[in-house]
């Protein structure tokens, strides 16, 4: 824990101009951004006397070590910069909205040449537009299912898409006029690029356009006697009008607004958004934020609690939305189509006008930032409010204790161990093979009691391949020797350069150690762990510590968790740390031993599939690695590939009549 007055920049120092600032701690991690009208007025603040900070300021004032800024001209540019800082360092300290439950979207691959229609969860990838989020896939699915009779598009895998093509008969959706079926041809790519389009148009919320052009061509071929035909396009009107009754109309025609409302207590803020485009809610996405341990502002209130998060909100959900369609060259996907002409919010920012003009830059457009006073729009807010508290309680339902538990894990581990403060950065490894054959190590990375599986690695052990032996030491002493090489070389390779953001910084401040000189992003492996654990008893954890010891390595602590007892080893005691079976602590360990164990059998599996897949090959003489991947990937196993014909075989690029009828000679033998 540092004394904040140890890095407080000198009198006079600090420019009063407007300006972001970072704090980092002891390893150069940047854990804390923000941005202030006057810099001097707003650092000064940090280090006056830490009794009277927020308690969660005065945790992130006391975990840095340092504090640097950048000077800007306007606060428009001071809120655009802290939104970039925050999005790329991904401070611990700054408040992050990430989805309460990973909300179902309707995707469209309009980067494909045909492109597909289908229920998606996760992050959003460029060329993809998506509509919703939405409640439950059922909802998806339903409206879906209506609309696919007047707008037939492919909604199959690619891998169903392909089989399909090769067998020359469409799917069950293509006999039942749900398919335009383009897998056999039956309409070009141009074709069906066009029914794809004028589905994203009817969910853009362009939809009396195409009611009016189906019903026009109804009554053309009622006219001309054609009643199959006006027949089936009565029951096309007739689903997109089911299709539309099940958004309802909650605004004037034509308005375009996000909803956004807050629910907060001491430790948490729930945040519910609604899209309304067209004046129909076309989705609902809700975040639940832990407070505690974030440092917003000092001395900050309840009563500025509202607006800080509400500005917070807005930068970062806006910022991530438009960077996501950056780019793509649809037309549709455009900032416009996801910054409305709108924003109705709970409280307005400490800042309203930057805000507001930021957000107008983002779209291209006036954007107009607002507090519902009364009328339809106030009845919306309240009830977009209501989602927010109830979403708050079921949350709070769910984890009730979840934060307490952590904290009392982390408290317990540092309390058993002995060590000089709680284990915020766990790094676990686990080895896997099978009797020495293709054996793989895992390390994964928990911060703050959670999985950050962004920092996950693999190791295929090098020492121990080839011996057909198993030494799960020797492999531990390898891993941990690989991981600490990586350290010391990512935190002395860079170069002590000024400000890598191109400003003013504080007085002796070293930015290069431990930052990528190209990125200009910390290096992930540049700082220690506060403890190592490895899967095993006392064998393990010496090999582990005794190449630490060799690297010079003092302030990590090592551990062994073997499974047989649960005991947990110390290097150089005789007996284990016995901790009790109910305990938070020994239940963190174990979270931590069998994620680390997942990651590396999941690892070892596919390997020794891509091995065993290869090997049934490997006779084939004059049939390199690459015509064996592309074999492979063009029939999508080995199973398939024993049931293709010479001919089949031989459609692959580069493979002969003779090549073919040696791999089928080969696959029958292994058989």
């Amino acid at each position: 824990m540092a004394d904040p007055s140890t890095y407080r920049p000198a009198p006079g120092s600090i420019p009063i101009e407007p300006g972001v600032y970072r704090f980092r701690d002891q390893h150069r991690r940047v854990i804390y951004v923000g941005k202030a009208k006057s810099l001097r007025s707003r650092l000064n603040s940090y280090f006056a006397d830490i009794a009277s900070l927020h308690p969660r300021t005065r945790q992130m004032v006391t975990a840095a070590s340092s504090v640097e800024w950048t000077v800007v001209s306007t606060e428009v540019e001071a809120l655009q910069l802290e939104y970039n800082w925050i999005k790329e360092f991904d401070p611990r300290f700054n408040v992050r909205y990430r989805d309460d439950k990973s909300y179902p979207v309707l995707a469209v691959t309009l980067n494909e040449e045909y492109p597909r229609l289908f229920v998606y969860r996760g992050a959003r990838r460029k060329g993809v537009r998506y509509f919703g989020p939405y409640s439950h896939a059922w909802a998806i699915r339903e409206t879906l299912d209506l609309l696919l009779r007047v707008f037939p598009a492919r909604t199959c895998s690619a891998g169903v898409f392909k089989r399909h093509n090769q067998i020359g008969r469409p799917c069950l959706l293509g006999y039942i006029d749900k398919c335009s079926a383009p897998c056999i041809g039956r309409v070009d790519a141009d074709q069906h690029r066009r029914i794809v389009e004028d589905f994203c148009d009817f969910l853009a919320g362009k939809t009396d356009k195409l009611v009016r052009d189906l019903e026009h061509r109804m009554q053309d071929a009622s006219e001309q006697l054609d009643f199959e035909t006006a027949a089936r396009l009565r029951d096309d009107v007739g689903a997109l009008r089911r299709a539309l009754e099940k958004q309802a109309v909650v605004l004037g025609s034509g308005t375009d607004a996000d909803v956004v409302a807050f629910a907060t207590d001491e430790l948490e803020a729930a945040v519910q958004v609604f899209h309304v485009r067209g004046g129909r809610v076309r989705g609902q996405r809700g975040w639940v934020v832990e407070k505690a341990g974030e440092a917003i502002d000092p001395g900050t209130d309840t009563e500025r609690d509202l607006p800080v998060l509400v500005e917070q909100f807005l930068t970062q959900f806006y910022g991530e939305q438009v960077a996501l369609v950056e780019g793509q060259e649809d037309e549709l996907a455009e900032p416009a189509a996801v910054v409305p002409r709108e924003v109705l919010v709970p409280a307005l920012p400490p800042n309203s006008d930057e805000v507001q003009q930021w957000l107008s830059e983002l779209r291209g457009s006036i954007v107009q930032l607002r507090v519902p006073q009364r009328g339809d729009k106030k009845a919306l807010a309240e009830t977009v409010q209501r989602n927010a508290q109830e979403a708050l309680a079921q949350h709070k339902l769910k984890r009730a204790s979840d934060l307490t538990s952590r904290s009392a894990a982390l408290q317990g581990i540092q309390e058993a161990l002995d060590l000089d403060s709680a284990p915020l950065r766990i790094e676990c490894v686990d080895v896997s093979h099978v009797q020495g054959t293709d054996v793989v190590a895992s390390l994964v990375v928990f911060e703050d009691g959670l999985p950050r599986k962004s920092d996950y690695r693999h190791y295929a052990i090098k020492e121990a391949a080839g011996e057909g032996r198993s030494d799960d030491v020797a492999s531990i002493a390898e891993v941990t020797r690989r991981r600490f090489l990586r350290m010391r070389r990512d935190f002395t390779t860079g170069e002590l350069t000024g400000d890598d953001a191109g400003g003013e910084v504080g007085p002796e401040v070293a930015i290069g150690a431990g930052i990528d000189p190209q990125t200009g992003r910390p290096r992930r492996f540049a700082y220690p762990p506060n403890l190592f654990v490895v899967d095993g008893g006392a064998p393990q954890v010496a090999a582990a510590a005794e190449v630490l010891d060799e690297l010079g390595i003092t302030d990590v602590a090592v551990i062994g968790l073997a499974k047989r007892l649960e005991e947990v080893w110390v290097p150089g005691e005789s007996d284990p740390v016995i901790l009790p079976r109910t305990s938070e602590s020994l239940y963190l360990l174990q979270r931590v031993r069998d994620e680390a164990h997942r990651f590396a059998i999941t690892f070892h599996r596919s390997k020794r599939s891509r091995r065993m897949t290869a090997s049934a090959l490997d006779s084939v003489r004059g049939l390199g690695e690459t015509r064996r991947t592309a074999l492979v990937l063009h029939f999508g196993s080995v199973a398939r590939l024993k049931k293709a014909t010479v001919e089949e075989i031989s459609e692959v690029p580069g493979i002969g009549p003779a090549t073919a009828k040696a791999v089928l000679a080969a696959l029958s033998e292994d058989a």
